[in-house]
């Protein structure tokens, strides 16, 4: 059953069009995530989802009842905010109890309300200090114990862990989680970040240009992106510009600018021509590595013999922590590796290796950055 639904969502500012015809479904009790980069317009459609911003046309209904011109505090949702917004001059436990203060409920069951979301989110023990007293991490706890004393159908929250530190921004994500699975209440939580929306999703809605690009579980959408810009935006990859060169009931042979073959299995190869440019992406976590130590500038030619492989020199090395990442100068094309620190023969620049792939896990996109199939 679905506890949020939008229909053909717009939002205009002026002539700029921040939201174009956006339509979701989030089914009750389900963690939605929307995914996108700065200035997609995720944090305008949550902001229509909570009556902070009205749409220039579309509806939005919380379960049967349609709330597009509702008032937000006549609609059952609580949004939990980037900045956090406590007031410095009252006490957490005043903090969390406000919301149901100002919905009229009695001091006993507001109290009542603030502790048991204060223990949910582990702040228990902070109920008579202040925000001032508190690091970021504790705030955004006191700031989602807030949101849900309002006990909402739909629990919105506008990138809420943005301002914590890398640790503190994963503890808050096993902790968001937990809730959610502890509350069964639905969610739709706004990031520009990945690793984020992979964390916690049932379900990503990815965003771009004001368009709901993508739906899909985390893995599919991972697995299976729908166009280029899905491809890049998920992760790092390699994206090689190519040439078709031969094409045939199961799929096509691609050359790089290098010269190099490449071959690339599909389904449907009906829409590809010989000549026509596609893309094709090497994901980092698909590509074995091999050194040739001591190996001349004349080996390199002889990586590119097959349509599964292709070699080059080493131009950098960066160390990331607990992994390293590799630079490659292929034919003059740059092409990156990535391997765990420790794993298989240490590669430094200059360095000649081969990089080669299981071709089921090449992605090709045409020249309008669809996916090929």
């Amino acid at each position: 059953m679905s506890s949020l639904r939008t229909e053909d969502l717009r939002k205009k500012f002026g002539e700029l069009v921040a939201v174009d015809d956006v339509s979701l479904d989030v089914d009750d009790g389900e963690l939605w995530c929307l995914l996108g980069p700065s200035g997609c317009g995720k944090s305008t459609t949550l902001r229509m989802l909570g009556g902070l911003e009205r749409p220039t046309d579309g509806a939005i209904y919380l379960g049967d009842e349609e709330v597009t011109n509702t008032q937000p505090y006549d609609r059952s949702t609580s949004m939990v905010f980037q900045s956090w917004a406590l007031f410095p001059h009252k006490t957490v436990l005043e903090n969390v109890a406000f919301g149901p203060k100002m919905a009229g409920i009695g001091k006993s069951e507001r109290v009542d309300r603030a502790q048991k979301y204060l223990s949910m989110v582990k702040m228990s023990e902070f109920e008579d200090a202040t925000p001032t007293d508190l690091s970021g991490g504790q705030q955004q706890r006191v700031a989602l114990a807030r949101s849900l004393s309002m006990d909402p159908s739909v629990l919105l929250l506008d990138e809420p862990l943005s301002n914590l530190d890398k640790r503190l921004k994963e503890e808050m994500q096993i902790e968001l989680k937990r809730i959610h699975e502890e509350l069964e209440k639905t969610m739709v939580h706004v990031t520009h970040d990945q690793n984020e929306a992979f964390t916690l999703a049932d379900r990503i809605g990815i965003m771009n240009d004001g368009n709901l690009v993508q739906v899909g579980e985390p893995r599919q959408v991972y697995a299976n992106p729908k166009n280029r810009f899905i491809e890049e935006f998920l992760g790092d990859t390699n994206m090689l510009s190519t040439t078709v060169r031969e094409a045939d009931s199961t799929g096509v042979v691609v050359e790089t600018a290098s010269g190099a073959l490449i071959s690339v299995p599909l389904e449907d190869t009906g829409s590809v021509s010989q000549g026509e440019t596609v893309s094709v992406s090497l994901r980092p976590e698909f590509l074995d590595v091999e050194r040739h130590p001591n190996a001349t500038a004349d080996a390199l030619a002889d990586g590119n013999g097959s349509e599964a492989q292709i070699r080059g020199t080493v131009e950098e090395t960066l160390y990331r922590g607990s992994t390293v990442r590799n630079y490659l100068d292929v034919g003059g094309e740059e092409v990156f590796i990535e391997r765990d620190i420790g794993r298989g023969d240490a590669i430094e620049r200059g360095d000649v290796v081969t990089i080669s792939w299981d071709p089921a896990d090449l992605i090709c996109f045409d020249a309008d950055s669809r996916r090929l199939a």
